[in-house]
């Protein structure tokens, strides 16, 4: 019976896989690659054929593109502060993680209070006197800001998921490492690049996956600050399953997302490919 327990302990988990991942992603296989009835392509040629679609693709690889790096660069310059300090860490480490707990449509709607005609933005300028009434920042005529707002909402929300994985992979790695580089002369910089960075890459690993998949879902903050006028793969999925009524063609772009986010994985896998005595 001992030999058992390990599957039984797996069981609830892998039966709630099933029913709430494995039946529904089957299901929209299933719908993204039939057409009346029978296997076609039909779904994929009718997004791609969209004029939306060009735009969409667009649009979500330039929000990763953006913002991705300057997370991660972030997120390491935190995860260091927050490994360094002797006290107060656990005060820091909180305040850094506190967008943690805020959903995506709060975070858009945060920001829009911040850049909206009657928000915060414009009300502090108008009080000091740098321009005259109120400007509409979140139009159809600049589309640059609207995409610096979105940006802005992203990597103040999500940075913290990076950084928690980071903080927990720099407590990982052995101080004896970087002192004896530091008494064999190395610099701070050359520490880091040298000893922290190649040691502390399976967490970088799992980080950039994480935020990558998460960024070629962006949904909920894309449209509160941008609405229609910023369409993105995850909106345009949306829009095809409850605004034009077509479940085909939005699991076709489901398939899509799925297949990008992939492409990344193996990409960043393949990157930063983790010995296996380092995985182990």
């Amino acid at each position: 019976m001992p030999r058992y327990i390990p599957y039984l302990l797996l069981l609830p988990a892998t039966v709630f896989l099933i029913i709430f991942f494995l039946y529904p992603f089957t299901q929209v296989a299933i719908e993204s690659f039939t057409s009346n009835g029978s296997w076609s392509l039909a779904n994929f040629q009718k997004a791609s054929s969209h004029w939306k679609f060009g735009e969409a693709f667009k649009n979500t690889m330039l929000l990763a593109a953006l913002v991705v790096p300057i997370q991660l660069a972030m997120s390491l310059t935190m995860a260091t502060v927050v490994q360094k300090l002797q006290k107060g860490r656990s005060a820091i480490l909180y305040i850094f993680a506190i967008p943690l707990g805020i959903s995506d449509l709060a975070a858009g709607l945060i920001w829009l209070s911040i850049f909206e005609q009657s928000g915060f933005l414009n009300s502090i300028l108008v009080n000091m006197g740098l321009i005259e009434k109120p400007i509409l920042y979140l139009s159809y005529q600049s589309p640059w800001i609207i995409l610096f707002a979105i940006m802005l909402a992203e990597i103040w929300r999500a940075t913290a998921i990076m950084m928690v994985i980071l903080v927990a992979g720099l407590g990982l790695i052995p101080r004896e490492y970087g002192e004896a580089a530091e008494v064999f002369g190395a610099t701070r910089w050359q520490r880091f690049y040298k000893v922290t960075l190649p040691m502390l890459r399976p967490s970088l690993q799992t980080a950039l996956i994480l935020r990558v998949i998460l960024a070629f879902e962006v949904f909920a903050v894309v449209i509160a600050l941008g609405g229609t006028q910023m369409p993105v793969l995850m909106s345009e999925t949306f829009n095809w399953q409850f605004n034009l009524q077509d479940r085909g063609v939005a699991a076709a772009y489901a398939m899509v997302i799925l297949a990008v986010s992939v492409v990344f994985t193996l990409i960043i896998l393949r990157a930063l490919h983790v010995p296996k005595e380092a995985r182990s």
